[in-house]
């Protein structure tokens, strides 16, 4: 019976999702593919999924969240610059594993970026998520600085904040998101051996 209720739940908030929520979906799903393939048309596909995201997750209380949308459309445009930086040096889009430096840095935003969020959100928004919403946004900062480097451990960083992320949707009522962050966190195992695979070819003498 809990099973029905909730899939009864779900069909009915599937059926209330708005216009802007897929159109914001459906870019995220086409960027996600991009990146798999190692695309750089996975940056403006992004920057427009972002830009309507900042919204919908203030809109539905998520604060964190609406924050990682507008730091996912920094590093997307930062992204952006690198790529065609590699591109003017015949090198685009070079991938590589994260060094003790990056895995350092990569420690870093989680734990701060989760300690400062957590603070901000706990006690200045009336948030009422505020260590859920904390941890994916924290652990998705970190995979998307990896992502705009080139790190085959950006899918790792993302898919924790995936597996996190996906019941909180359906908790928000906005299943059709968390139908794509399912949809995301395939397509991350998938891009993680992709990448490896892409590497070791790199490396190929």
């Amino acid at each position: 019976m809990a099973l029905q209720d909730l899939a009864t739940q779900l069909y009915t908030q599937l059926q209330q999702t708005t216009v802007i929520e897929a159109i914001a979906v459906v870019f995220a799903m086409i960027s996600v593919v991009l990146a798999n393939m190692n695309n750089v048309w996975l940056y403006p596909t992004g920057i427009i999924s972002t830009i309507i995201y900042v919204w919908i997750m203030a809109k539905v209380g998520l604060y964190a969240e609406s924050l990682l949308n507008l730091y996912y459309l920094v590093m997307s445009i930062y992204g952006w610059i690198l790529w065609h930086k590699g591109h003017e040096n015949d090198n685009p889009a070079s991938i590589s594993h994260n060094t003790a430096k990056d895995w350092m840095i990569t420690a870093c935003i989680c734990i701060i970026g989760w300690v400062v969020l957590y603070t901000v959100l706990s006690n200045y928004t009336d948030s009422t998520v505020p260590m859920l919403d904390a941890i994916i946004s924290a652990t998705a900062w970190a995979g998307m600085w990896l992502l705009a480097k080139h790190k085959i451990e950006n899918w790792i960083l993302l898919n924790i904040s995936n597996a996190v992320a996906i019941p909180l949707y359906i908790y928000k009522g906005i299943p059709f998101t968390a139908f794509l962050t399912l949809f995301l966190f395939i397509v991350a195992i998938f891009g993680y051996f992709r990448w490896k695979k892409q590497y070791r070819l790199q490396h190929t003498v």
